[in-house]
């Protein structure tokens, strides 16, 4: 029989195996000298070490797997961001640390599998597909203590529809607005470090005026002001409107042979500026003629002195003829594009980096939150 002490021994030994043996082979190496210094083990230890040695070695590769994968949600520091559904059902990928690889953002996790629900941080929902129905809130599951519900529209308030539903269910917005917990805008004005001298003012000007139209309707004010100035001005009409759309690729090339761009929102909103202004007019190295909010919105965003508002004028005919007058005189004309020395455009057009925006400002946003009234706050 085997003594006590013996038997403490062997055990020891084996403890030290199995804490100290981190990979399936070194495990193995560690059993096979215990077998030789001491007594044939028996088999059912020996299976016992085996099977540990094994699934401990497969977690190692697991763990390193995910990580490489960029599959870090469970990382006690990271905010893990779920997206319950693509805006206007456009999905993009969210393989690896695209908020790090991207737009240099650490710590931050994008989502898009609702069986994730639970560990979220926050779950964004985009109310256009809510407003028709496309989709529906998670009403039906448990809310995590610590989780937040985002109500993103990137709308202006008139456009968002009957919001009473929603009422006491959200407790941050991600809206353009600068009102809203998180500010999500169409693009901004960036100052240059050094003057600008690469870009270069197209020659190719060929029309007075052009506009890019998808939704054209009589009752919009926009509409109106484009049929009196076409009265007095050269207006080439783009889109699906126009019967004459364009093609991506062929969208700044054509805008860039017009001397004007007529940046006019479909709706008149405070701080309601898109990409109609940062996309259209100024990276196709033109002078947008603006409609929208006030003059003050568009100053606050804006290079200075980059854009011509139609509220300016008493009348329409008054525009055109001014926009006209700058066309036969380069010298005023090009003071429209002067700001490009000192500032450059940044658009934001991908989802993906407006939700990896959010985890920079996470910390400091409301805790204790709930829209009781969701209509109401959306009211500028």
């Amino acid at each position: 029989m085997m003594s006590n002490k013996n038997i403490t021994k062997r055990q020891t030994n084996a403890q030290f195996c199995y804490f100290h043996s981190t990979l399936m082979g070194s495990s193995i190496r560690c059993i096979a000298k215990w077998r030789k210094t001491h007594l044939q083990p028996p088999k059912t230890l020996l299976v016992l070490f085996l099977a540990i040695s094994f699934i401990y070695s497969w977690l190692l590769v697991v763990n390193k797997q995910q990580h490489l994968n960029g599959s870090n949600a469970s990382l006690p520091n990271n905010i893990t961001i779920l997206l319950w559904h693509w805006p206007y059902g456009t999905r993009y990928s969210l393989a690896g640390d695209v908020c790090l690889k991207d737009y240099g953002i650490s710590g931050c996790v994008l989502m898009d599998n609702r069986t994730l629900y639970g560990s979220a941080d926050l779950v964004v929902f985009h109310h256009f597909e809510l407003k028709l129905h496309k989709q529906h809130l998670p009403v039906h599951l448990r809310r995590p203590a610590k989780q937040r519900w985002v109500w993103l529209s990137l709308e202006a308030p008139q456009n968002n529809g009957n919001l009473s539903p929603y009422n006491n269910l959200f407790n941050l917005t991600m809206s353009y607005h600068s009102h809203a917990d998180v500010t999500v805008p169409y693009g901004k004005r960036l100052q240059r470090k050094k003057p600008g001298l690469d870009f270069i003012i197209p020659k190719n000007k060929s029309y007075e005026a052009c506009w890019v139209v998808t939704n054209y309707q009589k009752w919009h004010k926009r509409s109106a002001v484009f049929q009196e100035l076409n009265k007095n001005l050269n207006v080439q009409l783009y889109g699906l409107s126009a019967k004459k759309p364009l093609p991506k690729e062929a969208l700044l090339p054509t805008i860039s042979r017009c001397y004007f761009y007529l940046a006019f929102e479909n709706t008149q909103s405070p701080q309601y500026i898109t990409e109609k202004l940062w996309r259209n007019a100024f990276q196709a190295g033109t002078v947008p003629v603006v409609l929208g909010p006030p003059r003050r919105d568009y100053e606050a965003v804006a290079p200075p002195n980059s854009f011509i508002h139609v509220d300016d004028f008493k009348s329409i005919k008054a525009l055109a003829e001014y926009l006209r007058g700058l066309t036969k005189d380069p010298e005023k004309y090009n003071a429209y594009l002067n700001w490009r020395q000192d500032y450059m455009v940044k658009l934001y057009t991908d989802w993906r980096e407006r939700l990896c925006n959010i985890c920079p400002i996470y910390r400091q946003l409301p805790t204790q939150k709930v829209y009781e009234d969701l209509r109401a706050w959306a009211k500028w």
